[in-house]
């Protein structure tokens, strides 16, 4: 279905697609010899960050995947925490591992990501794999844009030939996004806090990614009439104290032509694409 010809705004349903997801990912853990392992680094106690891990390590338990967490404090050193990496590198009995972003300032995130080994690299955070990635080769995906991509599929939604805006430039979502946008045949602009007429350019987009972390902040006004609308961000609504994302939803509603809700939209989507990823790095080390 081409982007923008709904008749009515369509809300994506990321808990049906992964849930679609993790029974195809099932029947191949089923056949599977061992069980596969995902190791979960947290530097520190972020709250947003603890509640992901406990969301992760649920459905790893749901879907028969061993879930280890190593838990470093606040102020652990950028050597504390290569030292953990460097322990998970050499246990063969893990498959894949995770740095639980977002990290310390102190802590340097290139250094890090250039540790983990490229065959376990889940997220694909290091140099190599998002080189691979850039090079339209990727050796595995990073699991949010992954899963993102991942819907708009299903859904049926074209990608060639449109505009894609991404709000936000993160390792995690906003530059791999874009990248692999560009491989889908898009055509995409990468906005950030220092982009002029954020406003201007969102209402331009027939794809609009949000993932800057700002609650409610994309409004009708940013959005094109049936836009497809992608809300990355969790965030807690200032007044209500709920969960929110980057974009007013019930307003744009409205206009969008689809659009993911949050809580149930991205979130999902990106824990289902995890697993699948882990399930294909321990394939891979078979």
């Amino acid at each position: 279905m081409a982007i923008g010809k709904n008749p009515r705004s369509a809300i994506i349903d990321g808990r049906k697609h992964a849930a679609e997801l993790l029974t195809t990912v099932g029947s191949v853990i089923k056949r599977s010899s061992h069980m596969p392992h995902l190791a979960v680094i947290l530097v520190g106690d972020d709250p947003a960050s603890q509640v992901y891990i406990s969301n992760k390590q649920a459905a790893c338990e749901k879907m028969d995947v061993n879930f280890t967490l190593v838990k470093l404090p606040a102020d652990a050193s950028t050597d504390m925490v290569i030292q953990a990496i460097d322990q998970l590198n050499t246990d063969d009995t893990v498959h894949a591992i995770l740095v639980q972003h977002p990290l310390p300032q102190h802590i340097s995130k290139y250094d890090i990501a250039m540790r983990i080994a490229t065959h376990k690299d889940v997220d694909a955070m290091h140099p190599q794999n998002l080189g691979l990635l850039a090079m339209g080769t990727p050796f595995i995906e990073p699991c949010t844009p992954a899963g993102i991509l991942y819907m708009l599929k299903r859904e049926g939604i074209e990608i060639a030939g449109k505009h894609a805006v991404i709000v936000g430039r993160s390792d995690i979502v906003g530059k791999p996004m874009a990248l692999m946008l560009l491989r889908e045949n898009a055509t995409v602009t990468v906005c950030h806090s220092h982009t002029p007429n954020l406003r201007e350019v969102c209402n331009a987009a027939d794809l609009l990614v949000s993932a800057m972390g700002n609650p409610r902040y994309v409004t009708v006004d940013y959005v094109k009439d049936g836009a497809v609308v992608i809300d990355v961000g969790i965030n807690r609504n200032p007044a209500s104290r709920k969960l929110c994302g980057d974009v007013d939803f019930e307003n744009v509603l409205c206009k969008s032509g689809y659009i993911t809700p949050v809580p149930g939209g991205v979130g999902p989507m990106t824990i289902a694409m995890l697993i699948q990823n882990v399930i294909t790095l321990y394939r891979r080390r078979q």
